[in-house]
């Protein structure tokens, strides 16, 4: 697979309808599910647990998307296998007002996972240039009295871009990835969702209000990726209609990037060494 198909080249200008939602040339699900993915997160597995043991580096996977784009489904079927004690999971909600009463990036911090973590952010800080242009919400902040307002997007895309390289600097790889779900998929998703028993406790009635803004999202979306997408930080673009094969994906960017870092187990002085041939011979000789 080479993964730059699916990356978003930095300073190019994206624009969502000439990309895929559904990829004709792909594996079939049952070599994706049987064989591929399996495969694939066994490497990730082994890579996350040198990644915890080692403890110099942290990856913040940011995961965007509309309502039934997949981001749940892929933390259930990918970074659930992973070490629970190397993983941190959020989910990015609406502002308290301990948090409206900060700068927007604040809440960040406490989200954010630890050195030897893969911190997971189901919807993130990019909420903060999506949410408010599309219900008009930016007067609900406190903003520089000088500040035009129709600049406020172009400076917080520079902010979280400075953000992103703060991170990077400071040991923190931020992994992205935006589910490009067609507007026919996720309606027949969000039906399964209310015709299923099983699933009708994912459905929320917003999601449904929320497509008659569907033009409005993507024209965000495609500036937001245009703007973010740098070479510290790119974004990767899900063909996200393809459920399991954006599972794939995903799964290959972490270990392309993993391999890149390229964490070790710790290895042991003389002194140490000589103490744990010790330790065996003590337990052998019980």
């Amino acid at each position: 697979m080479n993964l730059k198909e699916y990356m978003a080249a930095p300073g190019k200008q994206i624009q969502l309808s000439d990309l895929y939602t559904h990829v004709k040339d792909k594996p079939d699900d049952s070599t994706l599910t049987d064989d591929l993915i399996p495969d694939s997160v066994e490497r990730l597995k082994e890579l996350h647990w040198r990644l915890y043991a080692e403890s110099k580096t942290g990856i913040v996977v940011v995961l965007q998307a509309l309502d039934a784009g997949g981001k749940d489904e892929a933390i259930s079927y990918i970074f659930s296998n992973l070490n629970a004690q190397g993983l941190k999971t959020n989910a990015f909600q609406k502002p308290s007002d301990t948090e409206k009463k900060h700068d927007y990036l604040w809440r960040m911090h406490d989200l954010l996972p630890e050195r030897g973590q893969v911190g997971i952010l189901n919807r993130s800080h990019y909420e903060e240039v999506i949410a408010p242009r599309i219900h008009d919400l930016l007067g609900d902040e406190v903003l520089p009295d000088e500040e035009d307002q129709e600049k406020v997007w172009e400076m917080r895309y520079r902010q979280i871009n400075d953000y992103e390289l703060y991170l990077k600097e400071n040991g923190f790889e931020v992994i992205k990835f935006f589910f490009n779900v067609s507007k026919d998929k996720q309606r027949d998703r969000l039906l399964e969702r209310l015709k299923d028993p099983k699933k009708n406790w994912e459905f929320s009635f917003s999601d449904v209000e929320e497509r008659q803004y569907w033009d409005d999202y993507q024209k965000i979306f495609e500036e937001m990726i245009t703007h973010t997408s740098t070479d510290v930080s790119p974004w990767y673009i899900l063909p996200a209609d393809d459920e399991w094969y954006s599972r794939y994906i995903i799964s290959s960017v972490m270990i392309d990037v993993l391999e890149q870092i390229d964490p070790q187990y710790p290895t042991f002085s003389d002194e140490e060494q000589e103490r744990i041939d010790e330790a065996i011979q003590i337990l052998e000789n019980e």
